[in-house]
């Protein structure tokens, strides 16, 4: 992190558990030094010391000339907290929710560092790196404070090491999307000792779950008492989750954390729409929260004031989304790039999702490689970022937001990433029609600031008197859209109806019934019969927007997902005939 102050060396914390490295990660200059922890293991004093090593590293050395003795990607074990076991079925129960809690602290040498993980965790070093890199933000609004952002990062499989080594002991299960998430509470602190005035520090949340409400909001209770009492409070914190009941999709599950009660519902599936009512949003007691898990944060700024110079541009953005279209997403925080992105997957339901999105992204990532480059960018990403550098690496994407109110450019960072706040697409022309009175709402409600957010404001418009809240105008514009997702696939399940099966048919073969094959002129004539549930602007831009629908990634997987749906009914159906 640039201008970033400095934060005690890993030497000098104690508390950590040194744990060896593969050879490769010690002699990779990109790997995150894992093994200044302090340490009282009399065989870690006998290694040679750090002005040996570089010496080694001067003169020709094995892995220049021959193949590595061991694997170049092998897993390791991140340093732990030392005197704390945390084993059998604890550690079963607890890796159900989490896989870990990170400390990572910002060395004016190294960068970011990651200290230690709890319970003991292995990771590929790039994955420890990614890790390091993504819980700290490029940029911060604030001089002391803190702030949540989240991140996500592609899972690498670990396997047992085949000489039986305990280091490769500890296993992790694997994340039902392929991806690994992170939940970083970040603290700035005025510190004179340090060279730069100012320490930082993060907790991070690893799991294998996209519940974003859900552990943002355990951040936003643990991070200030990790803050305030120090590595103690990740024992109990984990202790408390290792006594949560399973996650069961389709429930609602009452979990107890660090003297708070969370009655959290969780959804059937990824794709499911977890809209509730603004209703829920009054009930968050200091004690007793009631929590929707894939939906997005609610933490301030709300959506109307990150979203402020775009509101106009909402329903653009929608049909972008929808189309699987890449979208670059500028913000002043990665706390904002994380809020606006997570809304987009958000709104995205009941739509299978089935392109990337990376709520923080950095230079660093071990993808960047892959996502950002001269080659269109893939379809469906969607990439937040605060570094100025995107700006130039990316300038070939078809559309950018850049968020943030319509506000004086002297209010703009001299470090923010991005043109003013507002949407830019080079290739998109609209198809659907806007909401003119939610959208003037919004605006209106925007228009505020934040100094009343929470409270309620009564607003003059077209001689009425509306009164609103910005967390009920933020929950009317999520409704609005992902009720225009549920409706993009009317048409859609109404023609697949037709495809299904008769009673009939069923009755005359003993073969395997399969749903019909899916035809693209049939499918336009039953949307020309009985039309869209979507307001378009002409029957012309209709057709012309489906059209579009059927070549995106979206549309296969939720074709693929219908067929295996109905071949599942039919035989159940059949299968209760035979007996």
């Amino acid at each position: 992190m640039e201008n970033s102050p400095d934060s005690p060396s890993s030497a000098s914390v104690p508390g950590y558990r040194a744990v060896r490295v593969s050879e490769d990660s010690q002699q990779s200059r990109k790997t995150v030094d894992l093994l200044h922890g302090a340490s009282s293991s009399p065989d870690l004093n006998t290694r040679p010391s750090l002005p040996t090593l570089q010496l080694a590293n001067i003169s020709l050395s094995r892995t220049r000339t021959l193949p590595s003795r061991s694997p170049k990607h092998a897993p390791s074990i991140v340093p732990t907290l030392q005197g704390i076991t945390f084993e059998g079925e604890n550690l079963e129960r607890l890796r159900r929710w989490v896989l870990g809690l990170a400390i990572v602290d910002f060395d004016l040498e190294q960068g970011p560092s990651l200290r230690c993980i709890f319970p003991l965790l292995s990771l590929y070093p790039f994955e420890a790196e990614n890790i390091a890199f993504s819980a700290f933000p490029d940029s911060t609004l604030f001089k002391e404070g803190s702030e949540i952002h989240s991140f996500r990062i592609r899972e690498q499989s670990t396997r047992s090491n085949r000489r039986g080594s305990s280091l490769f002991e500890c296993h992790r299960a694997p994340s039902p999307d392929g991806f690994v998430y992170g939940f970083s509470h970040f603290n700035q602190v005025r510190a004179p000792a340090s060279k730069r005035g100012y320490s930082q520090r993060c907790i991070v949340l690893l799991t294998q779950h996209p519940y974003p409400a859900l552990f943002c909001a355990l951040l936003s209770k643990l991070g200030p008492l990790f803050h305030t009492h120090g590595d103690a409070i990740l024992e109990v914190a984990s202790h408390n989750i290792a006594k949560w009941p399973p996650p069961v999709p389709g429930t609602t599950v009452e979990l107890g954390f660090i003297g708070s009660v969370l009655h959290v519902e969780l959804p059937r599936d990824l794709d499911e729409q977890q809209l509730g009512n603004v209703n829920h949003l009054d009930v968050q007691l200091e004690h007793d929260w009631h929590l929707l898990a894939c939906s997005p944060p609610f933490p301030p700024p709300s959506m109307v004031h990150i979203f402020g110079a775009s509101l106009k541009h909402l329903w653009s953005i929608w049909e972008c989304l929808v189309l699987c279209e890449p979208i670059l997403i500028f913000g002043r925080s990665s706390a904002w790039t994380s809020l606006a992105i997570w809304w987009l997957r958000d709104v995205f339901r009941p739509i299978p999702w089935a392109g990337d999105f990376r709520p923080y992204f950095t230079i660093h990532d071990r993808e960047h490689s892959a996502l950002v480059n001269e080659r269109p960018p893939k379809a469906g990403l969607l990439l937040g970022v605060t570094n100025p550098f995107f700006e130039k690496t990316c300038s070939h994407w078809p559309h950018t937001l850049t968020l943030g109110g319509k506000s004086s450019s002297q209010d703009i960072p001299a470090r923010f990433a991005g043109s003013s706040p507002g949407w830019k697409t080079k290739t998109h022309q609209r198809y659907t029609s806007k909401d003119r009175q939610l959208l003037q709402l919004s605006e209106a409600t925007a228009g505020r600031g934040n100094a009343t957010e929470g409270k309620l404001k009564f607003l003059p418009w077209q001689a009425l008197t509306i009164c609103v809240s910005v967390e009920e105008a933020s929950f009317n514009l999520r409704r609005h859209f992902s009720c225009r997702s549920a409706a993009l696939l009317v048409p859609l399940n109404r023609y697949l109806n037709t495809l299904i099966p008769r009673p009939s048919e069923a009755n005359k073969t003993s073969t395997d019934l399969r749903l019909k094959p899916f035809n693209n002129a049939n499918f336009f004539a039953s949307l020309k019969a009985h039309g869209a549930a979507l307001p378009f602007k002409s029957s012309t831009k209709q057709r012309e927007f489906y059209e579009r629908w059927l070549r995106t990634p979206a549309f296969g997987l939720w074709l693929a997902r219908q067929e295996e749906i109905v071949e599942r009914t039919l035989a159940n159906a059949n299968n209760g005939k035979a007996r």
